[in-house]
């Protein structure tokens, strides 16, 4: 994503605040747009972005959901394959899923790290 080549790839760990994450995220959209060239196209990539940030309709539910998705796959594969472990990750993601496949993919992530001898009790 464009965005996170702008502004980095910001997680729990960093300690950004939210409203900092927002304003960095906000002049990154505005970049691409100027990138654009202005027009139907930039005007587009800006509604879609405040659609997502909005949580204004399904698909930006779904999307969101799927980016703490990976975020936690990822955390899963880091820990399995360098023995670390990784809370914070999955501590920021529970209980934020707003989609039922959100929320099923991120149950089976979970068990699948308790089998593999992660840490329990991470709801």
């Amino acid at each position: 994503m464009l965005i996170i080549a702008i502004v980095g790839d910001i997680t729990p760990s960093c300690g950004i605040p939210k409203e900092e994450k927002s304003r960095r995220e906000r002049a990154a959209i505005e970049e691409m747009c100027k990138l654009l060239g202005g027009g139907l196209a930039a005007e587009e990539v800006k509604e879609l972005w405040l659609d997502y940030e909005n949580n204004a309709s399904v698909e930006a539910n779904l999307v969101k959901d799927f980016d703490k998705v990976e975020m936690i796959l990822q955390a899963l594969e880091y820990e399995t394959s360098h023995g670390k472990v990784l809370n914070e990750f999955y501590e920021s993601t529970a209980g934020k899923f707003q989609t039922e496949i959100g929320k099923a993919w991120a149950a089976e992530i979970v068990k699948r790290r308790e089998e593999t001898g992660g840490v329990k009790n991470v709801q």
